[in-house]
């Protein structure tokens, strides 16, 4: 899913947060990670491709967490490339 220039360009993103190290592992969890954003998938359909799901998963809270997805999200979403577009699907609920 991720071209090599592409990975490069986020791996190095990922390792100047200070919060990640440069693993062989951590191009197909964020690969998976992007995928079951851009599909929308539950965390347990994600392909086993990816690895665990629940591995995936629990990188991804880590991350999100330490601000890692958001700086990835942040240089994705200012990519000219529209395969990489996000929207926000949250859900709210309100008294009326």
């Amino acid at each position: 899913m991720l071209t090599d220039d592409s990975w490069k360009l986020l791996s190095k993103i990922m390792y100047l947060t200070g919060r990640i190290y440069n693993k062989p592992e951590h191009r197909m969890t964020l690969e998976g990670i992007l995928y079951r954003m851009r599909t929308g998938i539950p965390w347990r359909g994600l392909p086993r491709e990816f690895g665990d799901w629940s591995a995936v998963f629990r990188r991804f809270n880590l991350w999100s967490k330490k601000g890692v997805m958001s700086e990835i999200f942040q240089f994705l979403s200012h990519e000219n490339d529209t395969q990489w577009l996000f929207l926000d699907c949250r859900l709210y609920s309100i008294s009326l």
